[in-house]
Order: structure tokens, then C-alpha cells, then sequence
């Protein structure tokens, strides 16, 4: 919200992007830039920057597509927590549980689940 408050106020003033494809490719900037801090001799607090500047440019583009963005990420994880539930109880059903090992049929039963949900 308070990204979302920050940027409103900069484009009160004139200081925002003219159209939404500068926002696209800022996002697309800032996602590379996080790509780029995944080597092994990267500072961790240079992680933590650029992941922020990518999750502010994010709300960014939701502002800009008239989206809460808010709301988007708690619908998300809502739809994340039915899903991986979902999974969750596939697994139980055939007596398994969770784990490295069962990525696959991770997988499977949450492509189902996606499925089911749309």
C-alpha cells in the first residue's frame, strides 16, 4: 500500500510513466537485474534491493492496469493455499506426503487443481 501511496503521489506531480509499455519494460529491467544478483560472491543485502525494486515496480504496472494490488496478492495467495491443498490431499490419498521426491506428482495434482479452479 505504501508503494502504491508513493507513486500515486510522484504522478500527481507529473513524474510517471506516459505509457504503460515503460512500465513493462521496467519490470522486465529490474526482474533481470535480480536475475544478475544470483551468483556466489553477491552481496545478500544487494538481493534484498533488487527484489525491492522489482516488487515496487509491480505495483507500478497493477496501478497503472487499474489494478489493487493489494487485493491481487491476497487473491494469489488465497489460489495458492486452495491449490497446494489440493496437492496436499492428492497426496495423502494415494498415502504419501510432501517432498522432494514427489516433485512430479507435485506437480501433477496442482496442474489439476489449477484446472478445477478455472
Amino acid at each position: 500500500m505504501r508503494a502504491e501511496k508513493l507513486q500515486k503521489r510522484a504522478a500527481g506531480v507529473g513524474f510517471d510513466w506516459d505509457a504503460i509499455d515503460g512500465v513493462f519494460d521496467k519490470v522486465r529491467e529490474e526482474l533481470d537485474e535480480c536475475r544478475a544478483t544470483l551468483g556466489e560472491r553477491i552481496d545478500p543485502a544487494e538481493r534484498v534491493h533488487e527484489i525491492g525494486d522489482l516488487l515496487f515496480s509491480c505495483v507500478n504496472l497493477a496501478r497503472h492496469m487499474g489494478v489493487d494490488a493489494e487485493q491481487a496478492l491476497r487473491a494469489a495467495n488465497r489460489r495458492f493455499e486452495d491449490r497446494f491443498a489440493c496437492v496436499e490431499a492428492g497426496l495423502h490419498a494415494q498415502g504419501q506426503a510432501p517432498g522432494p521426491d514427489r516433485r512430479d506428482e507435485m506437480e501433477r495434482l496442482w496442474e489439476a487443481a489449477k484446472s478445477a479452479q478455472s
